[in-house]
């Protein structure tokens, strides 16, 4: 079943027409409420810049790729401004098994900048929900190839799944959108699978939860490298009022 088609089937057949949203989870989430964050990431989950001090960030596309999984961290990761004067630390480029053009979600048209075979190596990897039967034999082998190398290798939504396929969550810790948590578990049964989270970590594996979650866990990134003020001066620019970013535990989706 397509994607968009069957988180539209999982929305039907289990959520009532009005959900309503607990006062926690509301005062989790609006700005300033962020009491029960988790302590900087700078200090806790470092990143390192890369000496060069340019952050490679490849985002892998193909057939179907969910719009909004690759374009929220790709606009978070656009804004992150550091140093004097100031700059932008991330080399941001799309790959793909070619560089022909991809037709994602809502039928936009994406030209990759690389295909695979010579793309640079990524030091944080993105992928997105896509359909599995569009990811190749070629791309899982080099995702598994670049992932022993990246400092974070990160999907967004049910990109779980492709990373699932590619067997770099064998034995791992991950999180999906909370309408394919209970399917990714029944297809890989080898993953730990935690719904109704923003965002899981397990070493250089990262994991967000549907959709806008991939914003709070670009922002997460941003602090890993370069500390909280950073990343909240990146929301500030982006206007963006969520901080499931501090604290991964604000989904009210279980």
């Amino acid at each position: 079943m397509e994607r968009r088609n069957f988180l539209q089937y999982l929305a039907i057949a289990t959520v009532p027409a009005a959900v309503p949203i607990p006062v926690s989870a509301q005062q989790a989430i609006c700005v300033g409420g962020n009491q029960s964050a988790v302590p900087d990431a700078r200090t806790t989950a470092p990143l390192d810049v890369p000496a060069a001090g340019v952050i490679n960030a490849g985002f892998l596309i193909s057939k179907g790729a969910e719009i909004v999984d690759f374009g929220g961290p790709w606009g978070v990761l656009e804004y992150v401004y550091v140093g004097t004067p100031p700059r932008n630390p991330f080399r941001l480029y799309t790959v793909a098994a070619t560089q022909s053009p991809v037709t994602v979600s809502g039928g936009m048209v994406v030209v990759p900048n690389f295909a695979i075979e010579d793309a640079p190596k990524p030091d944080i990897l993105i992928i997105p929900a896509m359909d599995l039967s569009q990811v190749s034999p070629e791309v899982l082998e080099w995702i598994r190839l670049v992932h022993e190398t990246t400092q974070v290798t990160m999907s967004v939504c049910n990109g779980s799944f492709v990373l699932a396929k590619a067997g770099v969550l064998d034995g791992r810790t991950a999180t999906a959108h909370h309408g394919g948590a209970a399917q990714l578990k029944k297809m890989f049964p080898r993953v730990n699978v935690i719904k109704g989270k923003r965002w899981v970590e397990d070493g250089r594996l990262a994991t967000a939860g549907g959709l806008t979650s991939g914003q709070d866990l670009a922002l997460r990134l941003v602090e890993r490298y370069f500390g909280r003020e950073v990343a909240k001066a990146t929301a500030t620019e982006l206007e963006y009022l969520g901080n499931g970013w501090m604290n991964p535990d604000t989904n009210w989706y279980r």
